[in-house]
């Protein structure tokens, strides 16, 4: 981060100097006291468990001089030098250094979200444009209002754009997000059941998905799944809207692909010219992922060589269908996160392995409310043809097996266990060589213990 003022702060969050001086320098933003810094500013956040006014001390204690509390806390520090600032909402004042921060870089913005599927959209976005660009991106799920604004604050007078991914939970998060980054290009990259327990409806996430072009006027453009039936309702819009798919009507779309161990080749018809692409990473979605990267990529002025560059060096992220070896047993660990859709995309990769025998170790998703039976059943469906054997882990995880049942797969061949534990003794006493494990299921579930003992 390059350094702001005092002042600066002041100005950004319309606070109030209690005790300083204006002209003081933060070298960064702190939000978490045990990171804390000599020459920070540490912002004291409140959230559910937790309350950031009862580790001022604690940051002060690491060299920490300036501080931004909240109207209704106060703070008695009699130190020469210490600087405390109050705001009405020190969440907010985060946000609003953020917005202030990011307008001091004149560079090209994107932003990404969707049901699935947009880390590894924004990661593929970053590595295409790393071709031609300094880029920055966010790490690992940095992509709320507390994750995106710190992102923000990494930007340096090196970077020449930035790719940052915005989730959600619930209705005005992704706009708040939106205000602060101003982005000149977004990606959508599918609507899904990730979150529905709090948006109601497929329609209600679209809703909350498209704050991401609140913004948004005739100099913008929103890239969106075209082959996708909720964001194929975008239509009479201010801005300019492009499309990726396998369905010949959108702007670019696949006309031949290939898979191996290395990755993808994949042909597209773009404006009515043909190009070939590989990535390394296998998967039908991951082809939507680089038909998005491709359109962004154009939207800023790179060559297509520049491209095929960017899709070469890019990296999957760790327990996102990252395909590891061990001995002749291969280990597809998708652990970090579930919805339908994205475990569809996942046993499909499963089911390419057509030569050996496949198990699907699946775990709950989770916040799926009322449509928690018929999504986890929705996934049975999906297992058909994919693999030879299902151990389901968790609660409503059973309705997949189930499901799976009910569409010809042998019950001997299906198991549901509680815990992690019992699965794992269940894989260790059935797996042999050659085999194929894919393990999956939300965050809470914890997959990745499991994925961990086979690795």
């Amino acid at each position: 981060m390059d350094c702001i003022s005092v002042n600066e702060i002041i100005r950004a969050t319309q606070g109030k100097l209690l005790k300083g001086d204006y002209e003081d320098l933060v070298l960064d933003i702190c939000i978490d006291s045990r990171k804390a810094k000599n020459g920070e500013v540490y912002i004291a956040l409140i959230g559910e468990r937790f309350d950031g006014h009862d580790f001022i001390l604690d940051a002060y204690e690491k060299g920490v001089k300036t501080f931004i509390i909240d109207s209704n806390h106060t703070l008695t520090l009699d130190e020469e030098g210490i600087n405390i600032i109050q705001v009405s909402d020190t969440s907010k004042a985060l946000m609003d250094i953020a917005k202030y921060y990011r307008e001091k870089f004149s560079i090209h913005y994107v932003g990404v979200t969707g049901s699935t599927g947009k880390t590894t959209t924004k990661d593929m976005i970053h590595s295409v444009l790393s071709s031609k660009y300094n880029t920055l991106k966010n790490e690992g799920n940095l992509n709320n209002q507390v994750g995106l604004p710190l992102t923000i604050f990494k930007l340096s007078k090196e970077h020449e754009a930035a790719v940052l991914e915005m989730g959600m939970s619930s209705f005005g998060e992704i706009k708040s997000l939106a205000d602060i980054v101003h982005h000149k290009v977004a990606v959508i990259s599918n609507i899904g059941y990730s979150h529905i327990e709090n948006l109601g409806s497929k329609d209600g996430i679209l809703k909350a998905k498209l704050e991401i072009a609140s913004n948004f006027t005739k100099e913008n453009t929103l890239i969106i799944n075209g082959d996708d039936k909720y964001l194929k309702k975008i239509k009479d819009v201010n801005y300019k809207v492009k499309t990726f798919g396998f369905e010949s009507e959108n702007d670019i779309y696949c006309t031949r692909y290939d898979m191996d161990e290395n990755g993808t080749n994949f042909e597209v018809s773009l404006y009515d010219k043909q190009y070939e692409f590989f990535v390394p990473s296998r998967g039908k979605h991951n082809i939507y992922n680089a038909m998005a990267s491709i359109l962004v990529a154009l939207e800023l002025d790179l060559s297509i060589e520049e491209i095929r560059n960017g899709l070469l060096n890019y990296k999957s992220s760790k327990m996102r269908l990252d395909i590891v070896k061990k001995g002749n047993i291969t280990i597809i660990n998708d652990a970090y996160n579930a919805s339908p859709d994205s475990m569809k995309a996942a046993l499909e990769i499963l089911g390419e392995y057509k030569e050996n025998r496949k198990i699907a170790v699946l775990g709950d998703m989770l916040e799926m409310g009322e449509y928690a039976i018929e999504g986890h059943r929705l996934v049975g469906t999906f297992a058909k043809g994919k693999c030879d054997i299902i151990i389901t882990v968790g609660k409503d995880s059973r309705h997949i097996g189930v499901k799976a049942i009910e569409d010809g797969l042998g019950s001997e061949n299906v198991f549901h266990f509680d815990t992690n534990e019992e699965a794992i003794d269940l894989i260790k006493n059935i797996i042999r060589e050659k085999d194929v494990v894919l393990v999956k299921g939300s965050r809470g579930m914890r997959m990745e213990k499991i994925a961990q003992v086979l690795l």
